[in-house]
């Protein structure tokens, strides 16, 4: 008769298994761990990068949203009006006054908001790819290191 127990354990950047077999007389335990260099490294590159991504993703709905409200000649005295226009101020005062603003009736289309949400995508690819040439580091080979244990155990019948 004979058993076999495989344990896998993932720990920072190792990958480990450990096989044990067991019959009557024999037991072989069968260790292996594999290293992935610099792991934390590319999870440190794909997290910043992300959080670009993010910030990027977070202020250009906030200034599509503005250009929504401003379209549809939202009332700038409600709170949350307000509160995405000064939000949106804060990123917007230098495309202020780049080109002419049509109004009619109240609405009016904010075509530099559209050259800066350009403007800022251009931005935050650039600064993402600078980052990632920067920090990140390839995958290299995985190291890997097998060891063999054999023991026998007689038993009296």
């Amino acid at each position: 008769m004979s058993e076999r127990l495989v344990l896998l354990l993932l720990n920072q950047g190792q990958y480990s298994e450990r096989t044990v077999t067991m019959s009557n007389d024999r037991m072989t335990e069968v260790k292996s761990v594999q290293q992935e260099p610099e792991r934390e490294q590319r999870i440190f590159t794909f997290k910043i990068t992300q959080l670009i991504w993010l910030f990027l993703g977070i202020l250009e709905a906030l200034i599509a949203l503005r250009i929504g409200l401003k379209l549809i000649a939202a009332n700038p005295e409600s709170p949350i009006v307000a509160l995405i226009y000064g939000f949106t101020n804060l990123f917007l005062f230098p495309f202020e006054g780049m080109t002419a603003t049509p109004a009619a009736g109240g609405m009016v289309l904010e075509i530099s908001s559209f050259f800066a949400m350009l403007i800022y995508a251009l931005i935050a690819w650039a600064v993402e790819r600078i980052l990632w040439v920067l920090l990140y580091r390839p995958r290299g080979p995985v190291v890997g290191v097998t060891q063999t244990t054999t023991s026998e155990h007689h038993t009296d019948r």
